[in-house]
C-alpha cells in the first residue's frame, strides 16, 4: 500500500533523530537579525530559548519542493493532502541551556493525528514531541503543533487602529516593524521556501493573503527575547505560544509582556488592535 493510501493515524509512533553541532553561524546570524548588539553567540555559551528552531533543518533537495515552498509531503510527517500548512503552537520546557558549538542529538516522534471538520472546512492537526539532548542528558523537551487546512476566503488587510489601544499598566511593549529584509533572513536562517513569506505576488494570488506573511515561529522568538531582556538575571524554564491570526510587512505590530510573579503573560497584537498571537513563559 503507497503512504498515500495508508491511514494518516499510522504514522502516530514514527520517529526520527538527528544529530547536529550547534555551530556558531546560526546563533550569530540570529543575533544579527534581531540587532542584538554584544550578544556572546560563540562557542561554550548558551543558546538562547528557541533558538533550537535555527538547527536540524529539513534539508530536502529542490526536487523535493513542493508549489508553495514546502517540502513534499511525506516521510517523518503524514502525507496529508490538504494544501494549507502552519506550525500553529508549542510548548517547551527548557531544562537546562544548550551550549553553542557543542555536538546536540534531536529526537523526534509524532504523537497524535487527528482529522476534524469545522467552519474552516477540513483540517488535520498533527502533535510532534522532540527532545534535545547534549552530553547525554535531555536539555530541552517540545511539543509542537502542525496544522494542516483547506484554502480559505481572502484575508483582507487589518484596519489600521489609530490610536492603538492603552498599553495596561506595569506592560511590556515593544513596536516590530516588519519588512522583507527580516522577513527573508528569518527564512534563510530557517531554510523554510514557504512563499507566502518572501514571494508577494504568490502571497497575494495564490493564497489569498494582502501582504507577505510574518513567520509564527519569528514572532514566538521576540516574544521570548522581550521576556529575556525584561527579565535580568532569570532564565526562562518553560515557553508555550498559540497562534490566533496572521501578521503582515503592511504596518508595525506590537510585542506585549505582563509579568506576574515569575509567570509572564505574553501577545503580539496585530495593527487592528487584535491579538494574533498567545504566549505564556515560565521563569526560573
Amino acid at each position: 500500500m503507497s503512504d498515500q493510501n495508508k491511514p494518516l493515524t499510522d504514522w502516530i509512533g514514527s520517529r526520527e533523530t538527528r544529530t547536529e553541532t550547534l555551530s556558531e553561524f546560526p546563533a550569530q546570524a540570529a543575533a544579527a537579525m534581531l540587532d542584538l548588539d554584544g550578544e556572546p553567540m560563540t562557542r561554550g555559551n548558551p543558546l538562547p530559548p528557541l533558538w533550537h528552531w535555527f538547527y536540524f533543518l529539513p534539508q530536502p533537495p529542490r526536487s523535493q519542493i513542493d508549489v508553495d515552498g514546502h517540502p513534499k509531503r511525506g516521510g517523518f510527517f503524514p502525507p496529508v493532502t490538504l494544501p494549507r500548512r502552519m506550525f500553529a503552537g508549542a510548548r517547551t520546557r527548557f531544562i537546562r541551556p544548550l551550549t553553542i558549538g557543542e555536538p546536540a542529538v534531536r529526537e523526534g516522534e509524532i504523537l497524535a493525528v487527528k482529522e476534524k471538520s469545522g467552519k474552516a472546512g477540513k483540517l488535520v492537526f498533527v502533535t510532534v514531541r522532540y527532545r534535545l539532548r547534549q552530553d547525554d542528558e535531555t536539555r530541552i523537551e517540545e511539543e509542537q503543533d502542525i496544522v494542516y487546512k483547506e484554502p480559505g476566503p481572502r484575508i483582507p488587510e487589518p484596519v489600521l487602529l489609530t490610536p492603538p489601544p492603552e498599553v495596561p499598566a506595569g506592560a511590556w511593549v515593544e513596536e516590530i516593524k516588519p519588512d522583507t529584509v527580516l522577513l527573508f533572513r528569518f527564512s534563510a536562517l530557517t531554510f523554510n521556501a514557504h512563499r507566502i513569506h518572501y514571494d508577494r505576488p504568490y502571497a497575494l494570488e495564490e493564497e489569498g493573503y494582502p501582504g507577505l506573511v510574518v513567520h509564527g515561529p519569528l514572532t514566538a522568538v521576540m516574544l521570548a527575547g522581550l521576556t529575556a531582556k525584561h527579565s535580568p538575571g532569570k532564565r526562562i524554564t518553560g515557553f508555550t505560544f498559540q497562534g490566533r491570526a496572521p501578521l503582515f510587512d503592511l504596518h508595525p505590530f506590537r510585542l506585549m509582556g505582563r509579568p506576574e510573579g515569575d509567570t509572564i503573560t505574553l501577545e503580539a497584537q496585530g495593527p487592528d488592535g487584535k491579538t494574533t498571537m498567545q504566549a505564556t513563559a515560565t521563569l526560573g
